[in-house]
């Protein structure tokens, strides 16, 4: 056959492909750090855009051999005009090799540039692998069979190995030297609760081939389907994990500093002790014990030396001015802060739920925006937040809202509110486990989801109520239409009873 293709859709995976005069032949060699394996697909679709044509040089050029280097993990290929192509698969250092006239002309992971200095004409490693070898090592498989892998020496051990006479081991290798050269079944095995590709019968057999490349092919689409998936769920949960911890300690930090500017001496009160005090305060202080007649006590001030008593007192009352402003501020950002941390707590519970690959990919699809490289791309919350007795209480802000915060911000044993027969805010009371909702935290709520309603102006207002696992959305259904089970009903007034504290 004649190469005529070489192209690369990312990063780690090359398309070579050939063809004879009726027939052709793709080799699809995917060399990532990660996972290192050629497949052979019957045909190959190549991407209209971000491909890139690489290992030009041999297009044209027809493969005269296959040569497999002795007790090496690699091979290549002679080709016309006196070009090799080389596969040097040594696991996550893998890489495929052009050269010409023995001088290295291209190499797919560039960033392997050692690889420039192999000689494939020289990379055989003969060994002596006969009997009188193998009694000088005393029947050791490292230093006769080199290239064995786990699989081999434990297919040996299943066989009471060790317990044999020098003989009887040299007997069992080369019994399982004749299934490893001349395979007749190749399995796909579950060995340690991983995914492999083996010549021997071990472990879990998931699925037997008698074509080896039909037992590439399907390994390979196997192994990348199920480490797809772990890897890519073990990516977002970091992900998320990782921005919920920065969050948290965001939100921790502003509710300390908010409660300081609350409850600790105003700079206000600061400065009109400074100022009832100036005569006993020494120049060019640095600190001072003074009364503060607003605590009935002596305390310590600390002054900058070059600066006025009554100047710091000037620098005091302008921060206190400002005071309220910063309070306001942090107050909006702890009520933002608690907002997306439980944005991510529920797309953590979500991904939690995307058990199988498919469940995944729509899970990667709809929580995209979560899930960005930024530090903190963080999308607008869905609802109101409202807290009390420790409970949180969250209020969609729109139909499509409602939809957004009933179906990816609640779970079945939340507690889902609604205003009875009239358009309004869904509202949802946060489970605690080992918690049961106080009356007093479900009248608030209800109170809410009336208040947010058609029936905001009414003296009483019907408001229903269930777990949210009795909630469910018809296929097709308007945004924030929903249909209920199992409710039942607490008559409130309509009023927003968290006003009144802020």
């Amino acid at each position: 056959m004649k190469a005529v293709t070489a192209f690369t859709q990312n990063k780690s995976e090359l398309i070579l492909g050939f063809a004879g005069e009726q027939e052709e032949f793709y080799i699809r060699a995917l060399l990532s750090p990660q996972f290192s394996a050629l497949s052979f697909p019957s045909d190959f679709k190549r991407a209209r855009a971000n491909t890139m044509e690489l290992l030009q040089p041999m297009q044209g050029q027809t493969v005269q051999e296959v040569v497999q280097h002795q007790n090496e993990r690699s091979f290549y290929l002679k080709l016309t005009a006196d070009f090799i192509l080389l596969f040097k698969l040594f696991g996550n250092r893998s890489n495929i090799i052009l050269y010409q006239h023995e001088a290295p002309v291209e190499l797919f992971r560039k960033k392997l540039g050692a690889d420039a200095d192999l000689a494939p004409l020289h990379m055989h490693r003969p060994l002596r692998q006969n009997y009188e070898a193998f009694a000088m090592h005393h029947g050791d498989l490292r230093k006769v069979y080199p290239t064995f892998g786990d699989l081999p020496a434990l297919y040996l051990a299943q066989q009471q190995y060790e317990e044999q006479t020098l003989e009887q081991k040299w007997e069992l290798v080369q019994s399982m030297l004749e299934m490893l050269e001349s395979p007749d079944i190749y399995y796909i095995i579950r060995l340690n609760d991983k995914l492999r590709l083996s010549l021997l019968p071990l472990g879990e057999v998931v699925y037997t081939y008698t074509e080896p490349l039909e037992a590439l092919n399907a390994y390979t689409r196997l192994y990348l389907s199920e480490t797809g998936y772990e890897r890519q769920y073990t990516q977002a949960k970091q992900q998320l994990e990782r921005k919920l911890h920065v969050t948290q300690t965001v939100l921790e930090q502003s509710e300390a500093k908010l409660h300081q500017l609350k409850h600790d001496r105003s700079y206000s009160q600061t400065a009109d002790v400074l100022m009832a005090n100036l005569t006993n305060i020494p120049p060019r202080a640095t600190e001072v014990e003074l009364y503060d007649f607003y605590t009935d006590q002596t305390r310590t001030y600390k002054l900058k030396q070059n600066e006025t008593p009554q100047k710091f007192a000037e620098r005091l009352y302008r921060k206190a001015k400002n005071q309220h402003v910063e309070v306001k501020q942090l107050e909006e950002k702890v009520e933002r802060k608690l907002e997306e941390v439980i944005i991510l707590e529920d797309a953590l519970q979500a991904l939690s739920e995307a058990d199988d690959y498919k469940k995944l990919k729509l899970y990667l699809k709809t929580y995209t925006s979560l899930l960005t490289t930024k530090q903190q791309a963080q999308q607008e919350a869905p609802f109101r937040l409202f807290e009390t007795e420790g409970f949180k209480i969250l209020v969609g802000k729109s139909a499509k809202n409602n939809d957004e915060l009933t179906q990816r911000h609640s779970y079945k044993e939340d507690l889902w509110l609604h205003a009875k027969d009239v358009s309004g805010s869904h509202v949802i009371i946060k489970h605690q486990a080992g918690k049961t909702i106080p009356t007093s935290v479900l009248e608030k709520a209800a109170q809410l989801a009336a208040y947010y309603s058609k029936r905001k102006a009414d003296s009483l207002c019907p408001v229903l109520y269930t777990p949210k696992k009795w909630v469910r959305k018809p296929k097709g259904a308007a945004p924030g239409a929903v249909v209920v089970e199992r409710e039942k009903v607490i008559l409130v007034k309509p009023d927003n009873p968290f006003e009144k504290n802020r």
